[in-house]
């Protein structure tokens, strides 16, 4: 790449200089929004200035909607004009990524992305910025500490960049709302870049306290801007009012009323939006229920593949849906201009990150809804979230403890050494992979052999922290004064004045009061809720890349090749029978020790056959086909065998492992992991069964789905032998 070339700076530029500066930055936002109308806002331009002609460091807190990306892409284009090398973006999101990368493409941009999802590009992308033919590469924080990626690429990168930007600059701060571990390696980067490298952070959800952090980090200890040029971190914060935005609350008893409601009123609304919930179950169940009432809506969690959550996002774009039903997945950067409401069932645990996902509505459009259904076991989830929190000294040190003794232990090997579910020893690995005591290598993790002291005063700090911004959340529902006031309020907004009001909330008079819905209706949502099962939903589009990988599939998954919409007895993060899954599968231990190979437990025994029996299966099945387990076996055979004597039907074959084929790995991404499936899973009927199967709906069963792509294959080598139907049954799902 070429080095960064000399650029002027605000001491011995021109006013002619900046004026011309100027101008090609008009000209570069008019390219990037597509509109000759586009005008350059003030702090937008200081923004540019301070990075192009000064080098600075800078930090932009502005509401969503109000162009910090603009800052940024156009700063690219003028920095690579004058010679510098490309901008490198941390972004923590997928689809904030796809929107960045669009954006930047219309204006000429070259942009490219390195992250889990295109894992089989990542050559061809170095080779491209090795050539000078990338103007911007975005990053995910997780990709700053892979092995490979920390200690090959990112040093060149480093050396070469021309602009590093931060975006949702929050995730940095102990003290904001959405912290991330891998976010802190942002600050060894910023301390390893050459001097005069400009840096810029951004952020629309970011109070002071949380502004003061992210500046002090941003400063660094090394910060040297171009000669004769202002010193220090540039903070440009804006007002948060979003004028488009009419806020409310609905108290409803219970969860049937939540559900009615959101049947009732979404379909009133012109346009389309999001419905946020707090959990993956729920909005699982959400789904169905508005699915089931004919409303066209697609859930959209941290468990949707990757490939999946593209194709909802753009039919999210293209109104081909009514709504997301989402998790915190989809918070930060989705950017639709005219999304045309927000409701969230069950309240987010701070207003600073109802604000922020409040904030995704309403951008181009006069007027969006914005509504709270709390629910009842808010405070249950906010209790549950915040115990995975950092563990308790003793595990750290049993952790820190077995890698010494070891050398190298990969994360599921250590799961058999600490009492410590996945997520949680995941989160806790990262954070001391970032205070210096682990390392992560490939194959696993490592001990540095460093001192390391347990920050029980911080700890402690951040949780009172959490729990005063949940009481806030408490507050926000019960209120009797403007909504969006109390939310700036809690922002710390430099613009708002005392006695404001917003005159557009439930509070302040403008928002509609519908009659909701009827005694029928909510009874009809109750009748549902008791429906035993959970809904599984198929899968509707392949991996990106899929070729690469030497496996002919691409795109959507053709209907005549796809399961039907099939069942579980239950998600393995939802109470009742979730807790008995979770320990029928060993979740807690990793292994599947537990799981009993003469057949299934008693105590599920009776939920399957309610299920079955709740489910309307058209077309009915003729025969069962079960998924051979290599784990497990005869648990799988055994259910299979039930479910096919209580429905009077035979067991007619099975999807098996080709023959000297080994496991599955499940710490792959997607594509892998799917290429993986293909190749070992092969359809096994007699010769009777294959001439009869063509024309016949079949009952594919497995004991539970994780990526779903075991299911999805073996659904399509049915279809392929002539199959009309495809109904999945499984156990779990999670």
């Amino acid at each position: 790449m070429t080095p960064p070339a000399r650029t002027t700076t605000t001491d011995d530029a021109t006013a002619d200089d900046l004026t011309t500066m100027r101008q090609e930055a008009q000209s570069a936002l008019v390219a990037l929004v597509g509109r000759e109308d586009a005008i350059l806002r003030e702090d937008q331009w200081t923004a540019i200035q301070a990075l192009v002609a000064d080098r600075r460091r800078a930090l932009v807190v502005q509401r969503t909607g109000w162009g910090k990306s603009a800052v940024y892409f156009v700063a690219t284009t003028l920095l690579r004009a004058r010679g510098a090398g490309p901008t490198v973006i941390v972004s923590p999101l997928l689809a904030l990524m796809r929107n960045q990368v669009e954006s930047a493409q219309r204006a000429g941009i070259r942009a490219e992305t390195i992250n889990s999802a295109n894992v089989t590009e990542w050559a061809d992308v170095h080779d491209r910025i090795a050539d000078g033919a990338v103007d911007v590469l975005l990053v995910s924080p997780e990709r700053l500490n892979n092995p490979g990626f920390r200690d090959e690429v990112l040093p060149r990168l480093a050396a070469d960049a021309g602009l590093v930007v931060i975006d949702e600059a929050h995730c940095i701060s102990d003290w904001g709302h959405d912290f991330r571990p891998d976010y802190r390696r942002i600050r060894t980067l910023l301390d390893d870049l050459p001097p005069g490298i400009p840096v810029l952070a951004t952020t629309a959800t970011a109070n002071a306290r949380v502004t003061a952090d992210v500046a002090e980090q941003l400063a660094g200890t090394t910060v040297q801007t171009a000669s004769g040029a202002p010193g220090g971190v540039l903070v440009l914060r804006g007002g948060l009012d979003r004028e488009s935005l009419h806020l409310a609350v609905n108290r409803l008893p219970d969860t049937a009323s939540q559900l009615a409601w959101l049947a009732h009123r979404l379909p009133q609304i012109d346009g389309s939006g999001i419905v946020y919930c707090l959990t993956v179950a729920a909005a699982q169940q959400v789904t169905e229920h508005l699915r089931s009432v004919g409303l066209e809506v697609r859930a959209y969690t941290g468990q949707t593949d990757t490939a999946e959550r593209e194709q909802s996002e753009q039919d999210l774009l293209a109104n081909r849906v009514k709504a997301l039903v989402a998790t915190s997945a989809l918070g930060m950067g989705f950017d639709k201009g005219d999304l045309a409401f927000v409701v969230h069932l069950g309240a987010p645990a701070s207003p600073i990150a109802y604000y922020q996902q409040v904030g995704r509505a309403g951008r181009a459009t006069a007027r969006a809804e914005v509504t709270l259904l709390p629910g009842r076991e808010d405070r249950a989830i906010w209790d549950y979230f915040a115990s995975l929190s950092f563990p308790a000294e003793d595990d750290v040190r049993r952790t820190l403890d077995a890698l010494g003794e070891a050398g190298m232990l990969s994360t599921a090997a250590l799961e058999t050494r600490v009492d410590l579910r996945r997520n949680r020893l995941e989160l806790m690995l990262k954070v001391l992979d970032v205070d210096g005591a682990v390392r992560r290598v490939r194959g696993g993790w490592e001990s540095t052999g460093r001192r390391w002291d347990y920050d029980t005063a911080r700890y402690e700090r951040v949780a009172a922290t959490r729990r005063a911004e949940q009481q806030a959340m408490v507050d926000y529902v019960g209120l009797d004064s403007c909504r969006m006031a109390y939310l700036r309020a809690a922002l710390d907004d430099p613009e708002l004045k005392p006695g404001w009001r917003c005159g557009r909330c439930d509070i302040c008079g403008d928002v509609a009061r519908d009659s909701g819905p009827d005694d029928a209706e909510v009874a009809a949502a109750r009748e549902r809720l008791a429906l035993p099962g959970v809904e599984v939903e198929p899968r509707r589009q392949w991996p990106s890349g899929m070729d690469r990988l030497g496996v002919a599939l691409s795109g959507r998954i053709a209907v005549d090749e796809r399961a039907e919409t099939g069942r579980s007895v239950a998600r393995l993060d939802a109470l009742g029978w979730g807790g008995l899954l979770r320990d029928l599968f060993g979740a807690t231990t990793g292994t599947s020790a537990r799981v009993p190979e003469d057949g299934l437990p008693v105590a599920l025994r009776q939920p399957v056959v309610d299920v079955l029996g709740a489910w309307p299966r058209e077309p009915a099945p003729a025969g069962v086909v079960y998924v051979e387990s290599q784990s497990h076996p005869g648990l799988v055979r055994h259910l299979a065998e039930g479910v096919a004597r209580q429905l009077a039907i035979p067991v007619v074959g099975t999807v098996r492992p080709a023959r000297g084929s080994e496991p599955g790995r499940h710490d792959v991404n997607s594509a892998q992991r799917l290429a993986g499936v293909v190749r070992r899973l092969e359809l096994t009927l007699s010769e009777a069964a294959a001439a009869g199967l063509p024309g016949r709906a079949v009952l594919l069963v497995d004991d539970r789905i994780d990526s779903g792509w075991t299911i999805t294959v073996a659904a399509r080598l049915l279809r392929l032998a002539g199959a009309s139907a495809v109904h999945p049954f499984v156990l779990g799902v999670g």
